[in-house]
C-alpha cells in the first residue's frame, strides 16, 4: 500500500521556532547528521521519474509543543509561529522552487500535549493538503456509532484530492472519533472535482467493509467476522447532495398496516355466534351430544373472524413550554434492544428528549446531540427509527411524532363501549408513559408524563367492523385523526353517542402523547 501521509518526528531541537534549524543542519558532518525537514522532502519526493525527482510535496503540517504555542500566543500574540511558517516557506520554495510545478508552497503550524518539549511533528504527502485563504469547504465529513450522535470528521476542500481517515493520527490525514477497525486501516476518499461523486476505497483493500446506504444518506462501514463492529459515515457536500454512485434501489411496494396485523382465520362453526362482550373471540364449541355422528365435516367451514386490535403506532413529542406552569423541565423516552418504549436507563439503545425549550435530542452511549425534524436514525443493524414532523395543525402542541417499528398492541372488543383515558383500565398497556421516570420537574421530583396533555376520561371507542367509534368526553382533551401515513385529517371535537366519530381501519388517533392506530 503506497504512504499517503510522511510522518516524522525532529527530536532535540534547542529552539522550535529556528526555521534554520528544523530545515537544515549546519556544516559538512554528513554521516552524523540527523534527517531534518529538507533531507525528509528530498528522500521523499511526490513524483519519480527513474530514480530521479520531478515533483516535491508542497504542503507541509508541523506539530509543536503545546506549552511553546501557548507561550508564544501569551507573550508575542504569535508572531513566532507566523515567522515560522513564512521562513519555512521560503527556504522550501529556495531549494525545491524548480520542483514545484507551479504549486504554492504552504505551512500550517499548530500545537499538541503529546508532543515532548523539544521535538517537532513533521506531516507531508499526498493526503497532506492546506486551504488556500478564502477557499471554500466541498463537503463536510462527519461519524457516528448509532447514527444519532454524529461527531465531526473533517472537511474537505475542491483542490484536496485525497484525504485518508482512520485511526492513526500519523499515518492519516484526520482521525475518526469512534473507529474501530484498528490502527491498520483507513478510508481513501478521492475527489476526482466537482463534476464527479467523491469516492471511497478502503485501505488496505480487505481491512473492512464499505456500503453506501442510500435511503439514510450514509455509508456503514461494517468489520468482518461475526461480531463485526460498524461505524457509520456521512459525507455532505455545502450547497448540494452528494449525488451517490449508485442509484438508490426502487422502494419496495408498500404493505398496509392493516395487513400486517390481521390474525389468520380460525376454525368457526356456523351455528356459534361469540358474545359481544368478549376480548378474544373463542374457538369452535363441540359439537352437541345430539347432534347424530354421521354429520358431514363439510358442515363447518373455514370463516374469517374480526381480530380487532389497537396498537401505539408512534409518540406525540410535546411542546413543554405548553406546560412551564407545571415545573416540567424535560421529557425522555428510552427504547431497549426490542425498539420499544422503556423508561430512560441504561438499558436504552437510544432515548429522545424535549426540554422545556422544545428542542429534540437524541441520547445514546456516545453522547447528546439536538437533532431536527424529520430525521431517521439506525442504533442497531436492520433497525430504522423515524422522527416525523407534527402536521401543521398540531403543531401548538406536539413538536414531533416518534414513529415505533413495532409498537405495543391489545385486542378491542367489538360491541363494548370503554373509556379511555389517564388512569383508566381500558388499553391501560398502551400508556407506555404513565410511570414518574419519563418527566423530570424543577423541584427535581419526577412525574408521569400522562399528566401533561391527558385527561381523567379522554373519550370513549368502541370497535366496530367499520372503524372505530370515538366520543370526545373532556372538552379540554385535544384529539386528532391521522390517515395511514400519519397526515392530518380532522380534529376531532363534536361527537356525540349518538353520532360518534368514525376512524376507519389502519387510520390513526392521537389523544395525549399517544398515536393509536386501529387495526380491523
Amino acid at each position: 500500500m503506497p504512504v499517503y501521509v510522511q510522518h516524522e518526528v525532529l527530536g532535540k531541537v534547542e529552539d522550535v521556532f529556528n526555521a534554520d534549524a528544523l530545515w537544515q543542519a549546519p556544516g559538512l558532518a554528513l554521516f552524523s547528521r540527523r534527517a531534518l525537514l529538507r533531507d525528509l522532502l528530498e528522500r521523499s519526493p511526490r513524483e519519480l521519474r527513474g530514480r530521479a525527482a520531478t515533483r516535491c510535496f508542497s504542503h507541509v503540517t508541523l506539530v509543536l509543543p503545546q506549552d511553546d504555542v501557548d507561550d508564544d500566543r501569551h507573550l508575542t500574540r504569535g508572531a513566532r509561529v507566523r515567522d515560522l511558517a513564512q521562513s519555512l516557506a521560503a527556504l522550501h520554495q529556495k531549494d525545491f522552487g524548480d520542483l514545484l510545478g507551479g504549486d504554492e508552497v504552504r505551512y500550517f503550524i499548530s500545537g499538541d500535549d503529546s508532543i515532548a518539549p523539544g521535538e517537532v511533528q513533521v506531516k507531508f504527502g499526498h493526503a497532506v493538503y492546506l486551504p488556500a485563504p478564502g477557499e471554500q469547504v466541498q463537503y463536510t465529513v462527519t461519524a457516528s456509532r448509532d447514527s444519532a450522535i454524529w461527531q465531526p470528521v473533517c472537511a474537505i476542500y475542491p483542490n484536496q484530492r485525497l484525504t485518508l481517515v482512520g485511526l492513526d493520527a500519523a499515518n492519516a490525514t484526520f482521525t475518526v472519533p469512534g473507529w474501530p477497525f484498528g490502527p491498520e486501516g483507513g478510508l481513501l476518499l478521492v475527489n476526482d472535482g466537482p463534476d464527479a461523486p467523491l469516492e471511497l476505497q478502503v485501505r488496505p483493500k480487505d481491512s473492512f467493509e464499505c456500503v453506501l446506504d442510500a435511503a439514510n444518506g450514509y455509508y456503514v462501514l461494517r468489520g468482518k467476522g461475526a461480531s463485526a463492529q460498524r461505524l457509520l459515515l456521512k459525507i455532505s457536500r455545502t450547497g448540494a447532495a452528494v449525488r451517490p454512485p449508485a442509484p438508490a434501489p426502487a422502494p419496495a411496494p408498500a404493505v398496509p398496516s392493516s395487513a400486517l396485523q390481521r390474525s389468520p382465520a380460525v376454525w368457526k362453526s356456523r351455528s356459534i355466534t361469540p358474545p359481544a362482550d368478549l376480548t378474544a373471540m373463542p374457538l369452535a364449541a363441540p359439537a352437541p351430544a345430539s347432534t347424530p355422528a354421521s354429520t358431514p365435516e363439510a358442515d363447518a367451514t373455514y370463516a374469517p373472524v374480526a381480530r380487532h386490535r389497537i396498537t401505539l403506532a408512534a409518540l406525540a413529542m410535546p411542546r413543554l413550554s405548553r406546560y412551564r406552569e407545571t415545573g416540567a423541565q424535560a421529557l425522555e423516552v428510552g427504547l431497549n434492544a426490542q425498539l420499544l418504549p422503556t423508561a430512560p436507563g441504561k438499558d436504552n439503545v437510544i432515548r429522545f428528549a424535549v426540554d422545556e425549550a422544545d428542542e429534540l435530542h437524541a441520547i445514546t452511549p456516545a453522547g447528546r446531540q439536538r437533532i431536527a425534524v424529520p430525521s431517521q436514525f439506525s442504533p442497531m443493524d436492520q433497525a430504522s427509527i423515524r422522527l416525523l414532523a407534527a402536521p401543521q395543525s398540531m403543531t401548538e402542541r406536539y413538536s414531533a411524532l416518534l414513529v415505533l417499528p413495532q409498537g405495543p398492541s391489545q385486542p378491542a372488543a367489538a360491541g363494548s363501549r370503554l373509556t379511555f383515558g389517564r388512569g383508566m383500565p381500558s388499553l391501560a398497556a398502551l400508556r407506555v408513559l404513565d410511570a414518574p421516570q419519563f418527566v423530570r420537574q424543577g423541584d427535581g421530583v419526577a412525574a408521569s408524563a400522562d399528566r401533561l396533555g391527558l385527561s381523567r376520561s379522554a373519550f370513549s371507542w368502541e370497535a366496530s367492523s367499520d372503524g372505530l367509534r370515538v366520543v370526545r368526553l373532556s372538552p379540554t382533551q385535544a384529539l386528532y385523526h391521522l390517515d395511514d401515513q400519519l397526515a392530518l385529517v380532522a380534529q376531532i371535537d363534536a361527537a356525540t353517542q349518538d353520532a360518534p366519530y368514525l376512524i376507519p381501519p389502519g387510520h390513526h388517533l392521537v389523544a395525549g402523547h399517544y398515536v393509536l392506530r386501529f387495526d380491523a
